[in-house]
């Protein structure tokens, strides 16, 4: 089985490590432990953790044992890292609940029977902590003069770096120590915005326990436009199928920049590096292949194989005519009476979410983006009437891209 450090290289994961040939020896060598953090800030995880998640994933195919470390405890305090102002803090009781949600999320990426993947939450170990002692024991071992030179704190200066945030470095470093007594685990990895405090965790290790521990930090994605990986029009793009839907997100990934294809399928697919080097090749009219493969092997990873399926008819069957089904297309119901009697353009359009509010809506469809069952809206007070509906169902359309179903209900279902 090849090094999973030179899959990893290979398919576009590795920014920096600490000490990468000695690394590339270890991981060829033996069977290690390695971890990542995710930091439970919402109830679902979304597209920007993807790369942390998938990395994890060829860190088990390749026979290394993973740990999904949630940061209950660490998100009391906020990371500083990539912000220019505090993150806003949140409960416990906030964490506990958000961290359950990211649990069961990361379970359908790693196997988690047989140890094979660990699920923790460092709340478990860094809530009890008596605060005097962390500052004699480990604290020492930290230079402030240093820790100024790490860029998540540098960035801060300016705008004004508060003290629960400086404790921040401490206490993941403290996580790695914990780990690495306990699990023996060897390596953490993060994206590089980390690097400053993974660097700190190794060292911590080799000054506390004069072990051998090692880093490994991931690019920032960012698309060929430059945008922030995961942002839409709409706002970020959930794992949790009840926050995008399985046809949204197949639509997100389909709708690909040319330019990033070959690359968001080494990263966010399995498929074969040869494969992937092939389907880079396309272009012009082709490449809409491979952006279809690219779109159903990374649905089909995070919500299912079926799901994949049913998302990829509905994208056909909206956007090119082919059969298949349009039952995956995000859906509002509504009473099929005030279809009868009419409702105008723009509120259906709100209604339906493809606008934030009836003002977005009237703008959208008189700059010409609206649609209905294919059909340019003439305006936005146009009447939404029973002749719209074809099979009990009307389709609308924000955009280019965009598609709603529109179900309608008789009064008794409703």
């Amino acid at each position: 089985m090849a090094n999973v450090c030179d899959v990893l290289q290979e398919r576009g994961f590795i920014e920096a490590a600490t000490d990468e040939h000695a690394l590339r020896e270890l991981l060829g060598s033996q069977k290690i432990t390695c971890y990542i953090g995710f930091d439970p800030t919402a109830a679902s995880l979304h597209v920007g953790s993807l790369i942390p998640i998938m990395s994890l994933v060829h860190m088990q195919q390749a026979g290394h044992r993973t740990i999904a470390l949630v940061g209950g405890g660490t998100v009391l305090v906020g990371d500083p890292s990539g912000k220019t102002e505090m993150r806003k803090l949140i409960t416990l009781e906030e964490v506990e609940e958000n961290a359950k949600g990211i649990k069961k999320q990361l379970a359908t990426y790693l196997d988690f029977s047989k140890d094979k993947a660990l699920l923790l939450n460092n709340a478990e170990w860094l809530v009890p902590l008596r605060y005097i002692e962390f500052l004699r024991d480990i604290g020492k071992h930290f230079s402030v003069n240093r820790m100024l030179t790490a860029e998540s704190y540098r960035v801060r200066m300016e705008a004004g770096l508060n003290f629960v945030e400086f404790n921040y470095m401490l206490l993941q470093s403290y996580d790695f120590l914990h780990l690495y007594r306990t699990y023996g685990c060897s390596l953490q990895m993060g994206g590089s915005d980390q690097w400053g405090n993974v660097v700190a965790g190794a060292d911590l290790i080799r000054r506390v326990e004069g072990g051998e521990a090692y880093g490994l930090t991931f690019p920032l994605i960012t698309t060929a436009s430059g945008e922030k990986m995961g942002k839409t029009a709409q706002g970020a793009v959930w794992l949790d199928a009840g926050r995008t839907s399985p046809y949204e997100y197949y639509q997100y990934w389909i709708n690909t920049d040319d330019r990033d294809v070959a690359r968001f399928l080494a990263l966010f697919t399995f498929l074969p590096m040869d494969e992937v080097r092939n389907y880079g090749a396309l272009a012009g009219s082709d490449l809409r292949q491979a952006k279809e493969i690219l779109a159903f092997e990374a649905t089909a990873i995070t919500h299912g194989k079926e799901e994949a399926i049913k998302a990829r008819e509905a994208s056909q069957m909206a956007f090119g005519g082919e059969g298949g089904s349009l039952e995956a297309i995000p859906t509002t119901f509504v009473k099929k009476k005030r279809i009868e009697q009419g409702i105008s353009a723009l509120e259906l359009f709100a209604e339906a979410g493809l606008c934030p509010s009836r003002g977005e809506a009237r703008r959208l469809i008189s700059q010409g983006g609206g649609y209905i069952n294919e059909r340019r809206l003439e305006g936005a007070d146009e009447a939404i009437t029973a002749e719209h509906i074809r099979e009990n169902i009307i389709i609308l359309r924000a955009g280019k891209k965009r598609y709603h179903r529109v179900v309608l209900q008789d009064d008794e279902e409703a």
